[in-house]
């Protein structure tokens, strides 16, 4: 992918004769967009679906890019997919389903609650290693942590006694996020059990050398959790963080709360997960209603 970037960009350069501004834009929202991709193993252009192109855009937006600077990533996807038609490099342009800029308001594919239940289960938590796993995924969905949070962690983080987690997010801004029952007492368990043994660094979460826990490792962790529990779908970074909003949507949960807990600077980041709510009341209906499917 990285060598039809560098040929796209050349092309462009040369034919359009792109303002060097507008071609740095371009290889930087490419190149993001590759390594997004190569991070879920993705390296033939003729596997990129629309999905992966809406769940990159929503990555984007939630990192902190503007309306206009979201248009120029859009423009920059258009343009190379387009490119990679005209010169047969792929037979199908998975840009021409994208409907512009309501597309970053796309929540990428989240979780059923039997899926997130399986992925809990999944760890062995007669070892070390499983109970520290059992509670890292216990508390990302309890919490709605971005792995970088989880990462972060310390075991000053948690507050046992009030039941609320201490996280840093995006621009080391500071909130407390309720955790839940459930996720303390693994989180408990797995700090009497299994922490002392690792190290006395301040990090909640440790590998087994007793190193602090990558985004990476994280992320390996749960897609081979994913697969051991008979997950198949496509899990994204965020797709416990994703799950945790839904859900408490569904189940009568309020935006503004919500949108406290994720720690979004902006409400209408957490509207994603209204279309969410959204569909599912398509679902449910077409689904259950006697003339949802009638045709006369």
């Amino acid at each position: 992918m990285e060598e039809l970037v560098t040929e796209f960009l050349r092309q462009v350069s040369l034919e359009r004769g792109l303002a060097t501004n507008t071609r740095l834009a371009y290889a930087r929202d490419l190149r993001r967009h590759t390594e997004f991709l190569r991070q879920r193993q993705i390296v033939s252009a003729t596997a990129v679906q629309p999905h992966h192109l809406a769940e990159f855009l929503v990555r984007e937006r939630e990192r902190g890019l503007n309306a206009r600077s979201m248009a120029r990533a859009l423009a920059a996807l258009r343009q190379f997919y387009g490119f990679l038609r005209r010169e047969k490099w792929i037979t199908t342009d998975p840009t021409q389903t994208l409907d512009g800029p309501r597309l970053w308001r796309t929540v990428p594919a989240t979780l059923e609650y039997a899926e997130v239940k399986a992925l809990l289960a999944a760890p062995r938590t007669d070892t070390r290693q499983g109970l520290r796993d059992r509670a890292l995924l216990e508390l990302m969905y309890a919490c709605g942590l971005r792995v970088s949070e989880v990462a972060n962690l310390t075991l000053q983080s948690v507050n046992a006694e009030a039941g609320f987690v201490r996280v840093r997010g995006k621009g080391n801004k500071e909130r407390l996020v309720p955790i839940g029952r459930t996720a303390l007492a693994w989180v408990e368990r797995y700090r009497q059990q299994a922490r002392p043994a690792l190290s006395t660094r301040p990090e909640l979460f440790l590998s087994r050398r007793g190193r602090p826990l990558t985004r990476q490792a994280i992320w390996a962790m749960i897609r081979r959790y994913a697969r051991a529990a008979g997950i198949t779908k496509h899990l994204s970074p965020h797709t416990l963080r994703h799950s945790f909003a839904t859900h408490l949507l569904q189940n009568g949960g309020d935006l503004r709360v919500i949108q406290e807990m994720l720690g979004h600077a902006s409400i209408t980041t957490t509207q994603i997960y209204t279309h969410a709510d959204r569909q599912r009341l398509k679902q449910t209906h077409r689904q259950f209603h006697p003339r949802a499917r009638a045709t006369a």
